[in-house]
Protein backbone atom coordinates (compact mmCIF):
# COMPACT_ATOMS: atom_id res chain seq x y z
CA UNK A 1 0.00 0.00 0.00
CA UNK A 2 1.35 3.40 -0.98
CA UNK A 3 0.83 6.03 1.69
CA UNK A 4 0.64 9.76 1.26
CA UNK A 5 3.57 11.85 2.38
CA UNK A 6 2.86 13.76 5.56
CA UNK A 7 4.09 17.15 6.62
CA UNK A 8 7.22 17.24 8.72
CA UNK A 9 6.93 18.05 12.39
CA UNK A 10 8.92 21.25 11.97
CA UNK A 11 8.70 22.84 8.52
CA UNK A 12 12.08 24.43 8.79
CA UNK A 13 12.98 24.54 5.12
CA UNK A 14 9.86 26.30 3.73
CA UNK A 15 9.83 28.92 6.51
CA UNK A 16 13.55 29.69 6.45
CA UNK A 17 14.56 33.22 5.41
CA UNK A 18 15.68 33.89 1.87
CA UNK A 19 19.31 33.42 1.01
CA UNK A 20 20.63 36.92 0.13
CA UNK A 21 22.97 35.37 -2.44
CA UNK A 22 20.03 33.97 -4.45
CA UNK A 23 17.78 36.23 -6.53
CA UNK A 24 14.17 36.01 -5.39
CA UNK A 25 12.80 38.40 -8.08
CA UNK A 26 10.82 40.35 -5.49
CA UNK A 27 11.91 43.69 -6.95
CA UNK A 28 10.58 42.53 -10.30
CA UNK A 29 7.30 41.71 -8.61
CA UNK A 30 7.10 45.18 -7.06
CA UNK A 31 7.84 46.85 -10.40
CA UNK A 32 5.09 44.82 -12.11
CA UNK A 33 2.60 45.76 -9.38
CA UNK A 34 3.38 49.44 -9.95
CA UNK A 35 2.88 49.00 -13.71
CA UNK A 36 -0.47 47.33 -13.03
CA UNK A 37 -1.52 50.25 -10.84
CA UNK A 38 -0.56 52.73 -13.57
CA UNK A 39 -2.99 50.86 -15.87
CA UNK A 40 -5.72 51.09 -13.22
CA UNK A 41 -4.97 54.81 -12.78
CA UNK A 42 -5.28 55.41 -16.55
CA UNK A 43 -8.54 53.44 -16.66
CA UNK A 44 -9.97 55.49 -13.76
CA UNK A 45 -9.02 58.75 -15.48
CA UNK A 46 -10.64 57.63 -18.75
CA UNK A 47 -13.85 56.65 -16.90
CA UNK A 48 -14.13 60.03 -15.22
CA UNK A 49 -13.47 61.89 -18.45
CA UNK A 50 -16.23 59.93 -20.22
CA UNK A 51 -18.83 60.15 -17.44
CA UNK A 52 -18.05 63.51 -15.81
CA UNK A 53 -16.71 65.38 -18.82
CA UNK A 54 -13.41 66.09 -17.10
CA UNK A 55 -10.90 64.37 -14.84
CA UNK A 56 -11.59 65.47 -11.26
CA UNK A 57 -8.87 66.17 -8.73
CA UNK A 58 -9.83 63.00 -6.80
CA UNK A 59 -9.61 60.41 -9.56
CA UNK A 60 -6.31 59.12 -8.19
CA UNK A 61 -7.57 58.29 -4.67
CA UNK A 62 -8.93 54.78 -5.36
CA UNK A 63 -5.85 53.74 -7.45
CA UNK A 64 -3.57 55.13 -4.71
CA UNK A 65 -5.37 53.15 -2.00
CA UNK A 66 -5.18 50.03 -4.16
CA UNK A 67 -1.45 50.61 -4.64
CA UNK A 68 -0.98 50.74 -0.86
CA UNK A 69 -2.90 47.48 -0.44
CA UNK A 70 -0.96 45.60 -3.10
CA UNK A 71 2.39 46.94 -1.95
CA UNK A 72 1.42 45.67 1.49
CA UNK A 73 0.63 42.29 -0.06
CA UNK A 74 4.02 42.40 -1.78
CA UNK A 75 5.76 43.05 1.57
CA UNK A 76 3.94 40.05 3.07
CA UNK A 77 5.02 37.88 0.14
CA UNK A 78 8.59 39.19 0.36
CA UNK A 79 8.79 38.05 3.98
CA UNK A 80 6.61 34.93 4.02
CA UNK A 81 7.18 33.39 0.56
CA UNK A 82 10.38 35.06 -0.72
CA UNK A 83 10.98 32.58 -3.55
CA UNK A 84 7.40 32.57 -4.90
CA UNK A 85 6.76 33.22 -8.58
CA UNK A 86 7.05 37.02 -9.12
CA UNK A 87 4.37 37.18 -11.82
CA UNK A 88 1.37 35.80 -9.90
CA UNK A 89 0.73 38.66 -7.48
CA UNK A 90 1.00 41.46 -10.10
CA UNK A 91 -1.51 39.65 -12.34
CA UNK A 92 -3.94 39.34 -9.44
CA UNK A 93 -3.36 42.99 -8.51
CA UNK A 94 -4.23 44.11 -12.05
CA UNK A 95 -7.43 42.05 -12.16
CA UNK A 96 -8.52 43.11 -8.69
CA UNK A 97 -7.69 46.76 -9.37
CA UNK A 98 -9.64 46.80 -12.64
CA UNK A 99 -12.57 45.16 -10.85
CA UNK A 100 -12.64 47.91 -8.22
CA UNK A 101 -12.28 50.62 -10.90
CA UNK A 102 -15.12 49.15 -12.98
CA UNK A 103 -17.42 48.94 -9.97
CA UNK A 104 -16.60 52.60 -9.31
CA UNK A 105 -17.56 53.24 -12.94
CA UNK A 106 -20.95 51.54 -12.29
CA UNK A 107 -21.46 53.79 -9.27
CA UNK A 108 -20.90 56.89 -11.39
CA UNK A 109 -22.99 55.57 -14.28
CA UNK A 110 -25.98 55.09 -11.99
CA UNK A 111 -26.09 58.78 -11.08
CA UNK A 112 -27.43 61.80 -12.92
CA UNK A 113 -24.76 63.63 -14.88
CA UNK A 114 -24.95 66.64 -12.53
CA UNK A 115 -24.24 64.47 -9.47
CA UNK A 116 -21.22 62.56 -10.76
CA UNK A 117 -18.52 65.18 -10.19
CA UNK A 118 -19.41 65.49 -6.51
CA UNK A 119 -19.85 61.79 -5.79
CA UNK A 120 -17.75 60.72 -2.81
CA UNK A 121 -14.67 58.60 -3.38
CA UNK A 122 -15.29 56.48 -0.28
CA UNK A 123 -18.78 55.37 -1.28
CA UNK A 124 -20.64 52.84 -3.38
CA UNK A 125 -19.74 49.42 -4.76
CA UNK A 126 -16.22 50.47 -5.71
CA UNK A 127 -15.17 51.45 -2.21
CA UNK A 128 -16.93 48.41 -0.72
CA UNK A 129 -14.95 46.17 -3.06
CA UNK A 130 -11.77 47.96 -2.02
CA UNK A 131 -12.58 47.15 1.61
CA UNK A 132 -13.19 43.52 0.67
CA UNK A 133 -9.81 43.54 -1.06
CA UNK A 134 -8.20 44.73 2.16
CA UNK A 135 -9.94 41.97 4.14
CA UNK A 136 -8.99 39.35 1.54
CA UNK A 137 -5.31 40.33 1.57
CA UNK A 138 -5.27 40.20 5.37
CA UNK A 139 -6.95 36.76 5.34
CA UNK A 140 -4.50 35.44 2.73
CA UNK A 141 -1.57 36.82 4.75
CA UNK A 142 -2.82 35.13 7.92
CA UNK A 143 -3.14 31.88 5.96
CA UNK A 144 0.49 32.20 4.82
CA UNK A 145 1.57 32.78 8.42
CA UNK A 146 -0.34 29.72 9.64
CA UNK A 147 0.51 27.41 6.72
CA UNK A 148 4.30 27.64 6.75
CA UNK A 149 4.49 24.36 4.82
CA UNK A 150 1.76 23.28 2.40
CA UNK A 151 2.26 19.65 3.46
CA UNK A 152 0.73 20.48 6.84
CA UNK A 153 -2.66 20.46 5.10
CA UNK A 154 -2.27 16.74 4.40
CA UNK A 155 -2.44 16.04 8.15
CA UNK A 156 -5.97 17.41 8.30
CA UNK A 157 -7.16 16.20 4.90
CA UNK A 158 -10.19 14.22 6.13
CA UNK A 159 -11.28 16.99 8.48
CA UNK A 160 -10.95 19.58 5.72
CA UNK A 161 -12.86 17.33 3.33
CA UNK A 162 -15.70 16.86 5.81
CA UNK A 163 -15.95 20.60 6.44
CA UNK A 164 -15.94 21.18 2.69
CA UNK A 165 -18.83 18.74 2.20
CA UNK A 166 -20.86 20.45 4.93
CA UNK A 167 -20.23 23.89 3.43
CA UNK A 168 -21.18 22.56 0.01
CA UNK A 169 -24.48 21.09 1.22
CA UNK A 170 -25.72 23.84 3.55
CA UNK A 171 -27.31 26.01 0.81
CA UNK A 172 -29.11 22.96 -0.63
CA UNK A 173 -30.93 22.17 2.63
CA UNK A 174 -31.82 25.76 3.48
CA UNK A 175 -35.12 27.25 2.27
CA UNK A 176 -34.92 29.33 -0.89
CA UNK A 177 -35.56 32.53 1.08
CA UNK A 178 -32.23 32.01 2.87
CA UNK A 179 -30.12 30.61 0.06
CA UNK A 180 -31.42 31.48 -3.42
CA UNK A 181 -30.29 34.40 -5.59
CA UNK A 182 -31.18 34.56 -9.28
CA UNK A 183 -32.46 30.98 -9.19
CA UNK A 184 -29.27 29.35 -7.83
CA UNK A 185 -29.15 28.12 -4.21
CA UNK A 186 -25.53 28.94 -3.47
CA UNK A 187 -25.80 31.39 -0.59
CA UNK A 188 -26.38 31.69 3.13
CA UNK A 189 -28.25 34.91 3.89
CA UNK A 190 -28.06 36.54 7.28
CA UNK A 191 -31.04 38.86 7.30
CA UNK A 192 -31.01 41.44 4.55
CA UNK A 193 -27.56 42.87 5.22
CA UNK A 194 -25.03 40.07 4.85
CA UNK A 195 -24.64 36.93 2.73
CA UNK A 196 -21.87 34.41 2.13
CA UNK A 197 -21.26 31.82 -0.59
CA UNK A 198 -19.82 28.80 1.29
CA UNK A 199 -19.09 26.87 -1.89
CA UNK A 200 -16.24 29.28 -2.66
CA UNK A 201 -14.39 28.06 0.43
CA UNK A 202 -15.58 24.46 0.08
CA UNK A 203 -13.67 24.05 -3.20
CA UNK A 204 -10.33 24.76 -1.44
CA UNK A 205 -11.08 22.38 1.43
CA UNK A 206 -12.24 19.61 -0.89
CA UNK A 207 -9.19 20.06 -3.09
CA UNK A 208 -6.93 19.48 -0.07
CA UNK A 209 -8.75 16.20 0.58
CA UNK A 210 -8.66 15.18 -3.09
CA UNK A 211 -4.91 15.77 -3.26
CA UNK A 212 -4.23 13.70 -0.12
CA UNK A 213 -6.55 10.86 -1.15
CA UNK A 214 -5.19 10.59 -4.69
CA UNK A 215 -1.58 10.60 -3.52
CA UNK A 216 -2.33 7.60 -1.33
CA UNK A 217 -4.36 5.76 -4.00
CA UNK A 218 -2.67 6.78 -7.23
CA UNK A 219 -0.82 3.50 -7.78
CA UNK A 220 -4.10 1.57 -7.61
CA UNK A 221 -5.98 4.09 -9.76
CA UNK A 222 -3.19 3.98 -12.34
CA UNK A 223 -3.72 0.28 -13.05
CA UNK A 224 -5.28 -0.50 -16.42
CA UNK A 225 -7.66 -3.34 -17.30
CA UNK A 226 -7.91 -3.09 -21.08
CA UNK A 227 -6.70 -0.95 -23.97
CA UNK A 228 -9.12 0.62 -26.46
CA UNK A 229 -8.11 2.85 -29.39
CA UNK A 230 -4.65 3.19 -27.90
CA UNK A 231 -5.96 4.38 -24.50
CA UNK A 232 -5.60 2.40 -21.29
CA UNK A 233 -8.86 2.34 -19.32
CA UNK A 234 -9.06 1.67 -15.56
CA UNK A 235 -10.51 -1.39 -13.92
CA UNK A 236 -14.22 -1.31 -13.16
CA UNK A 237 -13.70 -1.70 -9.41
CA UNK A 238 -11.51 1.42 -9.37
CA UNK A 239 -14.35 3.62 -10.67
CA UNK A 240 -15.85 4.08 -7.19
CA UNK A 241 -14.29 7.48 -6.29
CA UNK A 242 -15.27 9.02 -9.63
CA UNK A 243 -18.84 7.71 -9.34
CA UNK A 244 -19.17 9.12 -5.80
CA UNK A 245 -17.96 12.59 -6.83
CA UNK A 246 -20.13 12.42 -9.96
CA UNK A 247 -23.24 11.70 -7.88
CA UNK A 248 -22.35 14.55 -5.50
CA UNK A 249 -21.89 16.95 -8.41
CA UNK A 250 -25.27 15.94 -9.86
CA UNK A 251 -26.85 16.57 -6.46
CA UNK A 252 -25.34 20.06 -6.54
CA UNK A 253 -26.70 20.51 -10.07
CA UNK A 254 -30.21 19.44 -9.07
CA UNK A 255 -30.64 20.79 -5.54
CA UNK A 256 -28.48 23.93 -5.74
CA UNK A 257 -29.59 24.52 -9.33
CA UNK A 258 -26.26 25.58 -10.70
CA UNK A 259 -24.35 23.91 -13.52
CA UNK A 260 -21.17 25.91 -12.92
CA UNK A 261 -20.67 24.81 -9.31
CA UNK A 262 -21.34 21.16 -10.18
CA UNK A 263 -18.90 21.33 -13.09
CA UNK A 264 -16.30 23.02 -10.89
CA UNK A 265 -16.37 20.32 -8.21
CA UNK A 266 -16.40 17.38 -10.62
CA UNK A 267 -13.84 18.87 -13.00
CA UNK A 268 -11.54 19.69 -10.10
CA UNK A 269 -11.56 16.05 -8.95
CA UNK A 270 -11.20 14.51 -12.41
CA UNK A 271 -8.27 16.72 -13.43
CA UNK A 272 -6.53 16.13 -10.10
CA UNK A 273 -7.04 12.42 -10.69
CA UNK A 274 -5.48 12.78 -14.14
CA UNK A 275 -2.47 14.64 -12.73
CA UNK A 276 -2.02 11.87 -10.16
CA UNK A 277 -2.30 8.93 -12.57
CA UNK A 278 -1.38 10.45 -15.96
CA UNK A 279 -4.23 8.41 -17.50
CA UNK A 280 -6.13 10.24 -20.28
CA UNK A 281 -8.91 7.71 -19.83
CA UNK A 282 -9.97 9.38 -16.59
CA UNK A 283 -10.59 12.65 -18.47
CA UNK A 284 -12.66 10.82 -21.07
CA UNK A 285 -14.67 8.98 -18.41
CA UNK A 286 -15.24 12.18 -16.46
CA UNK A 287 -16.37 14.10 -19.53
CA UNK A 288 -18.78 11.35 -20.58
CA UNK A 289 -20.21 11.03 -17.08
CA UNK A 290 -20.81 14.75 -16.62
CA UNK A 291 -22.33 15.33 -20.06
CA UNK A 292 -24.51 12.26 -19.61
CA UNK A 293 -25.64 13.39 -16.16
CA UNK A 294 -26.45 16.92 -17.39
CA UNK A 295 -28.39 15.50 -20.35
CA UNK A 296 -30.36 13.20 -18.04
CA UNK A 297 -31.16 16.06 -15.66
CA UNK A 298 -32.43 18.13 -18.59
CA UNK A 299 -34.65 15.30 -19.85
CA UNK A 300 -36.08 14.71 -16.38
CA UNK A 301 -36.70 18.44 -16.02
CA UNK A 302 -38.69 18.43 -19.26
CA UNK A 303 -40.72 15.34 -18.34
CA UNK A 304 -41.27 15.20 -14.57
CA UNK A 305 -40.11 18.67 -13.50
CA UNK A 306 -39.63 18.87 -9.74
CA UNK A 307 -36.04 19.59 -8.67
CA UNK A 308 -34.89 19.23 -12.29
CA UNK A 309 -37.20 21.95 -13.66
CA UNK A 310 -34.87 24.89 -12.96
CA UNK A 311 -31.98 23.30 -14.83
CA UNK A 312 -34.23 22.50 -17.80
CA UNK A 313 -35.39 26.13 -17.88
CA UNK A 314 -31.78 27.34 -17.97
CA UNK A 315 -31.01 24.95 -20.82
CA UNK A 316 -34.00 26.26 -22.78
CA UNK A 317 -32.83 29.86 -22.26
CA UNK A 318 -29.36 28.86 -23.37
CA UNK A 319 -30.62 27.18 -26.54
CA UNK A 320 -32.93 30.04 -27.56
CA UNK A 321 -32.57 33.21 -25.45
CA UNK A 322 -34.43 35.30 -28.05
CA UNK A 323 -37.61 33.24 -27.65
CA UNK A 324 -38.54 35.54 -24.74
CA UNK A 325 -35.93 38.32 -24.84
CA UNK A 326 -37.78 40.63 -22.44
CA UNK A 327 -38.37 38.17 -19.59
CA UNK A 328 -36.64 34.80 -19.26
CA UNK A 329 -33.91 35.49 -21.80
CA UNK A 330 -33.34 39.12 -20.87
CA UNK A 331 -30.04 38.62 -19.02
CA UNK A 332 -28.38 36.57 -21.72
CA UNK A 333 -29.74 38.72 -24.55
CA UNK A 334 -28.43 41.93 -22.95
CA UNK A 335 -25.07 40.24 -22.33
CA UNK A 336 -24.76 39.21 -25.97
CA UNK A 337 -25.86 42.64 -27.19
CA UNK A 338 -23.32 44.32 -24.93
CA UNK A 339 -20.47 42.13 -26.17
CA UNK A 340 -21.59 42.67 -29.76
CA UNK A 341 -21.77 46.44 -29.29
CA UNK A 342 -18.23 46.48 -27.93
CA UNK A 343 -16.84 44.96 -31.10
CA UNK A 344 -13.07 44.63 -31.44
CA UNK A 345 -11.97 47.76 -29.60
CA UNK A 346 -14.91 48.54 -27.31
CA UNK A 347 -16.89 51.71 -26.69
CA UNK A 348 -14.19 53.01 -24.36
CA UNK A 349 -14.00 53.16 -20.53
CA UNK A 350 -17.17 54.81 -19.26
CA UNK A 351 -18.71 55.13 -22.72
CA UNK A 352 -20.81 51.97 -22.76
CA UNK A 353 -24.14 51.04 -21.19
CA UNK A 354 -23.27 48.07 -18.93
CA UNK A 355 -26.08 48.99 -16.52
CA UNK A 356 -28.53 47.51 -19.07
CA UNK A 357 -27.18 44.04 -18.19
CA UNK A 358 -28.78 42.63 -15.01
CA UNK A 359 -26.31 41.65 -12.28
CA UNK A 360 -23.49 43.33 -14.19
CA UNK A 361 -21.63 43.92 -10.93
CA UNK A 362 -21.15 40.19 -10.25
CA UNK A 363 -22.41 37.40 -12.54
CA UNK A 364 -22.22 39.45 -15.76
CA UNK A 365 -19.27 41.73 -15.08
CA UNK A 366 -17.34 40.14 -17.94
CA UNK A 367 -20.02 41.26 -20.39
CA UNK A 368 -20.13 44.76 -18.89
CA UNK A 369 -16.39 45.26 -19.15
CA UNK A 370 -16.36 43.67 -22.60
CA UNK A 371 -18.69 46.31 -24.00
CA UNK A 372 -16.18 49.02 -23.06
CA UNK A 373 -12.81 47.37 -23.77
CA UNK A 374 -13.84 45.18 -26.70
CA UNK A 375 -12.62 41.80 -27.86
CA UNK A 376 -8.97 42.81 -27.71
CA UNK A 377 -9.32 43.98 -24.11
CA UNK A 378 -11.17 40.85 -23.05
CA UNK A 379 -8.51 38.73 -24.72
CA UNK A 380 -5.91 40.55 -22.64
CA UNK A 381 -7.86 39.79 -19.45
CA UNK A 382 -8.15 36.12 -20.39
CA UNK A 383 -4.41 35.99 -21.07
CA UNK A 384 -3.78 37.30 -17.56
CA UNK A 385 -5.92 34.50 -16.14
CA UNK A 386 -4.07 32.07 -18.38
CA UNK A 387 -0.72 33.34 -17.12
CA UNK A 388 -1.75 32.76 -13.49
CA UNK A 389 -2.94 29.27 -14.38
CA UNK A 390 0.24 28.39 -16.27
CA UNK A 391 2.49 29.68 -13.48
CA UNK A 392 0.48 27.59 -11.03
CA UNK A 393 1.02 24.52 -13.19
CA UNK A 394 4.70 25.42 -13.39
CA UNK A 395 4.83 25.35 -9.60
CA UNK A 396 3.15 21.93 -9.70
CA UNK A 397 5.90 20.63 -11.96
CA UNK A 398 8.74 21.99 -9.86
CA UNK A 399 7.57 21.25 -6.32
CA UNK A 400 9.27 18.19 -4.86
CA UNK A 401 6.43 16.33 -3.10
CA UNK A 402 3.40 14.54 -4.51
CA UNK A 403 0.85 16.32 -2.34
CA UNK A 404 2.17 19.70 -3.44
CA UNK A 405 2.06 18.69 -7.11
CA UNK A 406 -1.60 17.70 -6.93
CA UNK A 407 -2.52 20.67 -4.76
CA UNK A 408 -0.87 23.26 -7.02
CA UNK A 409 -2.18 21.63 -10.19
CA UNK A 410 -5.68 21.49 -8.74
CA UNK A 411 -5.58 25.10 -7.56
CA UNK A 412 -4.40 26.36 -10.94
CA UNK A 413 -6.96 24.32 -12.85
CA UNK A 414 -9.76 25.39 -10.48
CA UNK A 415 -9.07 29.05 -11.22
CA UNK A 416 -8.96 28.42 -14.96
CA UNK A 417 -12.13 26.32 -14.90
CA UNK A 418 -14.01 28.96 -12.93
CA UNK A 419 -13.12 31.56 -15.55
CA UNK A 420 -14.24 29.19 -18.32
CA UNK A 421 -17.55 28.52 -16.57
CA UNK A 422 -18.48 32.19 -16.11
CA UNK A 423 -17.20 33.34 -19.51
CA UNK A 424 -18.93 30.40 -21.17
CA UNK A 425 -22.20 31.37 -19.50
CA UNK A 426 -22.21 35.05 -20.49
CA UNK A 427 -21.16 34.27 -24.07
CA UNK A 428 -23.77 31.48 -24.55
CA UNK A 429 -21.17 28.73 -24.83
CA UNK A 430 -22.77 26.84 -21.92
CA UNK A 431 -25.93 27.46 -19.84
CA UNK A 432 -25.82 30.36 -17.40
CA UNK A 433 -24.19 29.71 -14.03
CA UNK A 434 -24.09 31.38 -10.64
CA UNK A 435 -20.31 31.65 -10.58
CA UNK A 436 -18.49 34.96 -10.25
CA UNK A 437 -15.50 36.12 -12.28
CA UNK A 438 -12.43 35.76 -10.02
CA UNK A 439 -11.09 39.09 -8.67
CA UNK A 440 -13.38 41.17 -10.90
CA UNK A 441 -16.89 40.54 -9.57
CA UNK A 442 -18.30 42.32 -6.53
CA UNK A 443 -18.63 40.24 -3.39
CA UNK A 444 -16.58 39.25 -0.38
CA UNK A 445 -16.91 35.45 -0.49
CA UNK A 446 -15.50 35.02 -3.97
CA UNK A 447 -12.74 37.58 -3.43
CA UNK A 448 -11.57 36.08 -0.13
CA UNK A 449 -11.68 32.51 -1.44
CA UNK A 450 -9.70 33.39 -4.55
CA UNK A 451 -7.11 35.36 -2.57
CA UNK A 452 -6.76 32.29 -0.34
CA UNK A 453 -6.27 30.22 -3.49
CA UNK A 454 -3.52 32.59 -4.60
CA UNK A 455 -1.96 32.45 -1.13
CA UNK A 456 -1.73 28.65 -1.32
CA UNK A 457 -0.30 28.86 -4.84
CA UNK A 458 2.34 31.31 -3.61
CA UNK A 459 3.19 28.99 -0.71
CA UNK A 460 3.67 26.01 -3.02
CA UNK A 461 5.50 28.15 -5.58
CA UNK A 462 7.88 29.28 -2.85
CA UNK A 463 8.60 25.65 -1.96
CA UNK A 464 9.14 24.74 -5.61
CA UNK A 465 11.57 27.60 -6.35
CA UNK A 466 13.45 27.53 -3.06
CA UNK A 467 17.02 26.23 -3.55
CA UNK A 468 17.28 22.63 -2.41
CA UNK A 469 19.47 22.06 0.61
CA UNK A 470 20.15 18.49 -0.44
CA UNK A 471 19.66 16.20 -3.34
CA UNK A 472 16.53 14.65 -1.87
CA UNK A 473 13.09 16.12 -2.14
CA UNK A 474 11.35 17.27 1.06
CA UNK A 475 9.30 14.12 1.14
CA UNK A 476 12.34 11.94 0.53
CA UNK A 477 10.70 10.32 -2.49
CA UNK A 478 11.34 10.75 -6.22
CA UNK A 479 8.44 12.34 -8.05
CA UNK A 480 7.01 11.75 -11.49
CA UNK A 481 6.35 14.71 -13.76
CA UNK A 482 2.70 15.76 -13.73
CA UNK A 483 1.21 14.91 -17.13
CA UNK A 484 -1.24 17.78 -17.49
CA UNK A 485 1.19 20.43 -16.33
CA UNK A 486 3.90 19.15 -18.65
CA UNK A 487 1.68 19.40 -21.72
CA UNK A 488 0.49 22.91 -20.85
CA UNK A 489 4.01 24.27 -20.26
CA UNK A 490 5.31 22.68 -23.45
Amino acid sequence: MVTAPTAPATPSTPSAPADPRVSTRRNTELALILVAMVIVLAYSAAVEYALVGRVTARFWVIPALLTLLFVGAHIAVRNLTPYADPSILPCVALLDGLGVAFLRRLDLGGLDAAQRAGYGVLAGLGFRQLLWTLVSIVVATIALIIVRDHRILSRYAYTLGLIGLVLMMIPAVLPASLSSINGAKLWIKFGGFFQIQPGEFAKLLLLSFFAYYLVSKREVLSLASRRFLGIDFPRGRDMGPVIVVWVLSLMVLVFEKDLGTALLYFGMFVVTLYIATERVSWLIIGLVLFIGGAFLANVLGATIGGPFANFHERVEIWLNPFADPNVTGYQLVQSLLGLGTGGLFGAGPGAGQPENVPFVNNDFIFAGIGEEIGLFGLTGLLLIYLLITVRGLRAAIAVRDSFGKLMAGGLAFTLGLQVFVIVGGVTKLIPLTGQTTPFLSAGGSSLMANWLLIGLLLRISDASRRPATSGASPSGQPERLAGLATEVIR
